[in-house]
């Protein structure tokens, strides 16, 4: 794919493939502005892809050939296809990843006015770089339960314009701002929505008075899900950046946007799995990808990786196409099997590079990075390391490796919960990226290329590779 070229609007040459699919996730995470709308996109794609959708409340009938998925929360979504010369207690080739990002949360009781202001009430949702979030356009989006007829529904909202704001003291108020921006999550981290005066001369119709959320504001949520203010029962609002996200720098080389982490390990790991089809036929394992909710906040939920729903997939798509399996088969499969733990790397900064150790400083364009952590921080081993180098050098994917310092604490994955919870073989990834967590972050354009090739060389020939190495 990188015999043709074409040219950008700036006159350079830039490698089809890479501004392909670089626009390609562009276009997604714009119409992924929650997690909620990610897995939604997902759907729609694997529909269209020929995957047959599943319930966990039912019965599976899988095929060798087949290709199915399920969303459990509607937050967490898992894709897989059956090789074609898949037997019961053969491996899975696994890729997970994460759906959510650090977000501000409306709270269940979120209405408030303060000086004339009405703002809304908001929860800190992970680790975030919540000083970014000032001075931003904002708005909201997630789900909603709607009553429709005698049925309640989860239904998306996404308000496509900026409502909310949270505004900075001006400097003049305080002179020290520049040398230690401090402030309050509880009290200061409070986005405005409206003003009070503008909502008495303008009240809205036909809302009644609540205590829990202003009724400008469920009527503003009544009117993009078209249904009465009465009909919504319950809903899950994240704030973010209405600014689009966008391919930027001089020659197209980077991709300025919120919620990289971990959106762009979901995408790259389902364009991996779908531009592998071709070798499904003659595949003897099970591909997945398995991408999962609330790895912010430690991934303990029904619908994260401290679950136990990757194990309990294994063992069901283990035994769905044969009653007669071995009693051993679920322990047999799990030893054959291996596992992609991906998420967004740290690239060195520019002008902190000495927050690097000096011989581990990945750079954009140059591939995803293997994270390493003596402590288990990471699950990368010597074994899983060599996995990915080999694939990488089979195919011409540059790749990268990072430690943290041994003077800084290092951050985790679900690489290790997931590797100790089923005894998976598992390795750490994860393309570069700079301002991790911050409400507008940035990546490498080539990087998204990268990352799929990759993805999409471990489904083809893992199994191969996996032949030629003995270790048990």
């Amino acid at each position: 794919g990188y015999q043709r070229r074409v040219r950008d609007n700036t006159g350079k040459v830039l490698k089809k493939a890479v501004m392909s699919h670089a626009k390609k996730f562009i276009e997604f995470i714009n119409h992924s502005p929650s997690h909620f709308h990610a897995v939604e996109q997902f759907s729609t794609r694997l529909k269209s892809a020929g995957y047959q959708h599943l319930r966990e409340t039912e019965e599976w009938n899988l095929q060798p050939g087949g290709k199915y998925y399920f969303t459990r929360n509607r937050s967490t979504i898992f894709a897989f296809c059956l090789g074609g010369k898949y037997t019961p207690g053969n491996g899975f080739h696994i890729i997970g990843a994460h759906t959510d990002s650090p977000v501000l949360k409306v709270k269940p009781n979120s209405a408030i006015t303060s000086q004339g202001f009405l703002q809304l009430g908001v929860q800190l949702y992970g680790g975030g770089l919540w000083y970014t979030w000032f001075d931003r356009d904002l708005t909201v989006a997630g789900r909603a339960i709607v009553k429709r007829g005698e049925n309640f529904e989860h239904e998306l909202v996404h308000v496509d314009k900026p409502i909310l704001r949270i505004p900075t003291l001006a400097i003049h108020l305080d002179r020290e701002v520049n040398e230690s921006f401090k402030f309050n999550k509880e009290t200061q981290l409070l986005p405005i929505f409206a003003t009070e005066i503008n909502k008495q001369l303008n009240p809205p119709s036909n809302t009644p008075a609540t205590v829990n959320h202003h009724p400008a504001f469920l009527q503003l949520l009544a009117d993009h899900l078209k249904c009465q203010v009465s009909d919504i029962h319950d809903f899950e609002l994240n704030l973010l950046d209405q600014q689009p996200s966008t391919i930027g720098g001089l020659e197209n080389e980077f991709i300025f946007s919120g919620r990289l982490d971990n959106l762009m390990s979901s995408f790259c790991a389902l364009e991996g799995l779908l531009q592998a089809e071709s070798s499904l036929a003659e595949e003897q394992a099970v591909r997945l990808i398995t991408l999962f909710d609330n790895e912010e906040v430690g991934s303990a939920s029904a619908y994260g990786a401290d679950s136990a729903l990757l194990f309990t997939v294994l063992r069901r798509i283990t035994h769905s196409l044969s009653t007669a399996a071995g009693k051993n088969a679920d322990d047999i499969s799990t030893k054959k099997s291996f596992l992609i733990s991906a998420d967004m790397a740290h690239a060195c900064h520019p002008n902190y590079s000495d927050k690097h150790e000096g011989r581990h400083r990945p750079s954009l364009h140059k591939g995803p990075v293997i994270k390493v952590n003596a402590n288990q921080r990471y699950a990368t081993t010597s074994e899983t390391s060599f996995v990915i180098k080999e694939l990488a050098r089979r195919h011409d994917i540059p790749v990268q490796e990072f430690v943290v310092r041994n003077d800084s604490a290092c951050g985790s994955t679900i690489g290790p919960i997931l590797s100790a919870n089923c005894g998976i073989r598992t390795v750490d990834i994860g393309n570069p990226m700079l301002s991790m967590h911050s409400i507008r972050e940035m990546c490498g354009t080539r990087d998204v290329d990268y990352c799929i090739q990759l993805f999409k060389s471990f489904f083809d020939n893992f199994s191969k590779l996996d032949q030629q190495i003995h270790i048990d």
